[in-house]
């Protein structure tokens, strides 16, 4: 039976365009490519997570806007139930505009996120996690994230939270986490560094952290163990997403064995695979060709 993972969080529409080039001031390019997808942290950790077999739920709020149904559409065609907490609201979604340089992978993003809309402050998080296997918080909605995650604690549902950036409110979110997947920006007030970021979330007696350093080696830290685990070594197409897609194919292979190591392993291979092909779905077409773990 499909495992049944929960991700909470931002829902946005993404325009990807792949440049030959970093725009200079004034500048014209015609793209190499485009594309328009549903994006934002827990919604591409969810389609990663049901590209790899596992039945996905997003939680936020999007809305009946007229650009909400091409996020309505991609969240369907890759087989992902939305939970809307919002359905009644009338204004755009978050919109990003992404620039990606084709010659070395690297990515800009513009957005607002969702600053300018109304956040949705509770759910029915007993009804939704009823029959999950995992959560996902990735930081952008902390009331309701505050919500499923104390939930998930009650109901002994594993708790992943998405540390991609320090935000205000995980100072709540946190002492519910089962793990924690930070990038090396993830800087708690007071604790600069990586190390000093490991250190912030063991205090909080977090089983599981971890933190991701795009092609170096991932930190981990656990309460048995620490070290560094290796990432595939590629020649990255486009890194857009990669964290997102990292933390839904942990998600997986985390809901599926509870082991902290080999999820880890298993999310840098697939993140790899991501990082090798344009844009937030291409990769799901060569799953196949992901490496064992290092």
């Amino acid at each position: 039976m499909a495992k049944i993972g929960v991700f909470v969080g931002l829902i946005t529409l993404d325009c990807i365009y792949q440049t030959r080039s970093a725009l200079q001031p004034n500048e014209k390019q015609v793209a190499e490519a485009v594309l328009l997808a549903a994006g934002g942290p827990a919604t591409n950790a969810a389609i990663a997570f049901s590209a790899l077999g596992g039945q996905a739920k997003l939680v936020g709020g999007l809305g009946q806007h007229p650009l909400a149904t091409v996020i309505r559409d991609d969240l369907a065609q890759h087989g992902v139930e939305l939970v809307d907490l919002m359905p009644t609201v009338t204004a755009p979604p978050p919109f990003s505009s992404i620039l990606v340089n084709v010659a070395t992978g690297d990515r800009a993003v513009i957005s607002r996120n969702a600053v300018d809309r109304p956040q949705p402050q509770t759910g029915p998080a007993e009804a939704i996690l009823a029959d999950a296997d995992c959560l996902l918080i990735d930081g952008h909605q902390m009331k309701i994230s505050e919500q499923f995650a104390q939930g998930a604690q009650q109901q002994q549902i594993p708790v992943v939270v998405d540390g991609g950036s320090w935000k205000a409110g995980f100072e709540q979110v946190l002492p519910f986490a089962t793990a924690v997947i930070a990038s090396a920006n993830f800087a708690p007030p007071g604790y600069g560094t990586e190390a000093a970021a490991i250190a912030y979330l063991r205090s909080l007696h977090i089983p599981h952290v971890a933190v991701t350093r795009g092609e170096r080696p991932i930190l981990y830290a656990t309460e048995a163990t620490s070290g560094k685990l290796a990432v595939p070594t590629i020649q990255p197409v486009d890194t857009l997403g990669a964290g997102d897609i990292f933390h839904g194919a942990f998600c997986a292979q985390y809901a599926e064995c509870a082991d902290f190591l080999p999820a880890l392993s298993e999310a840098a291979a697939v993140a790899a695979i991501a990082c090798q092909s344009f844009g937030t779905r291409q990769w799901i077409t060569h799953l196949d060709e992901r490496s064992p773990p290092p």
